[in-house]
């Protein structure tokens, strides 16, 4: 992936690229702040819901880091500040409740409650690596012959602690010449996919070309796409998956083609206490996402606008879900 890090753990700092100013601007971030990492949040500085989870494990264990006074309280408040960062990224909740058992083993040590603290979310990091890791090595399973493949938003690197899911198949499939070329939505409203996915597949020196999402439909048409694979956000237990907003529309497309459509995402985003899509949370998000682009106004600002900024494809739509245990079809049981 070239030289750059997503996230890394420096210094005793977290050191995150911000991914608002890609690809036209590398900006890097290093802090210890708990708040600033939950702005990068909300901000989507920092997005992609395992990368969301892992920065989220090191921000809660920088809370305590020079402040052990009253640190139960304080403790809290960092939880309940990360807790309300984004909705729907299901990693972001179990990363914090990861970091929350830490703090209940040790919360009277405070002698080596940091410690532990940071090396839990440290763990959760590098957990997060070997996990991109297996996703890419099964995801060739899928391939049947050297094929041409179409992503939605952003799912490498820039999504997780590691080299990615969705987008990492793809790398390692290209790698064993299964891949022959990429078309990347630009995944309206924010482009994570002309901005973000195509980045990352011009650092691999994947050839491949940006689409409207409006033309997946065209494409798949003409017989261009031999197969769909995502990401996801949350999985239910029946295997319903909620992901950036269109997702659900490749998958509908993908039935009406007659074309595979796979999920790839780390077991951290099953989500077991929800038993199907309808309880899974849908974010909506700033309307200024819609009427402007890259800051700049494109429509009127005071026109009401509706931006959720997921989707929950149904479990009978896809054709697998890929995890670093293995390909897992339908139905799903998890």
């Amino acid at each position: 992936m070239g030289n750059f890090k997503t996230l890394e753990y420096t210094d005793d700092k977290l050191r995150f690229i911000n991914q608002v100013k890609l690809p036209l601007e590398e900006e890097y971030i290093l802090t210890d702040d708990y708040n600033r990492i939950a702005e990068a949040i909300e901000r989507l500085e920092i997005r992609g819901a395992p990368a969301i989870g892992v920065a989220a494990s090191y921000a809660l264990a920088f809370s305590l880091k020079n402040n052990l006074t009253n640190h139960k309280k304080e403790f809290e408040k960092a939880f309940e500040r990360l807790h309300r960062t984004r909705p729907t990224a299901v990693n972001l909740f179990w990363a914090l409740n990861e970091i929350k058992s830490v703090f209940e083993e040790f919360s009277t040590d405070t002698a080596n409650l940091y410690l532990a603290l940071i090396e839990r979310a440290r763990e959760i990091h590098r957990s997060d690596e070997e996990k991109c890791d297996l996703i890419a090595k099964n995801g060739l399973k899928i391939f049947k012959k050297k094929s041409v493949v179409l992503t939605h938003c952003n799912t490498g690197a820039l999504a997780t602690a590691g080299e990615g899911t969705a987008l990492n198949v793809i790398k390692y499939a290209y790698k064993n010449n299964l891949v022959g070329f990429v078309y990347a939505d630009e995944t309206r409203p924010l482009n994570q996919g002309s901005r973000l996915t195509a980045f990352e597949l011009d650092k691999a020196g994947i050839p491949f070309a940006i689409n409207t999402d409006s033309a997946a439909a065209f494409l798949m048409q003409n017989g261009k796409i031999d197969l769909v694979i995502t990401g996801a956000d949350r999985i239910a237990a029946n295997g319903d998956s909620a992901n950036k907003i269109g997702t659900y529309s490749l998958a509908a497309l993908c039935r009406i083609h007659n074309i595979p459509f796979y999920i790839a995402a780390p077991t951290t985003t099953i989500d077991r206490q929800c038993p199907d899509g309808s309880g899974i949370k849908i974010e909506l998000r700033d309307k200024k996402e819609v009427t402007r682009i890259a800051g700049v106004q494109v429509t009127n600002d005071y026109y009401e606008v509706y931006s959720p900024a997921f989707d929950v494809t149904p479990s009978g739509f896809i054709t697998g879900i890929i995890t670093e245990k293995g390909v897992h079809l339908p139905p799903f049981n998890f």
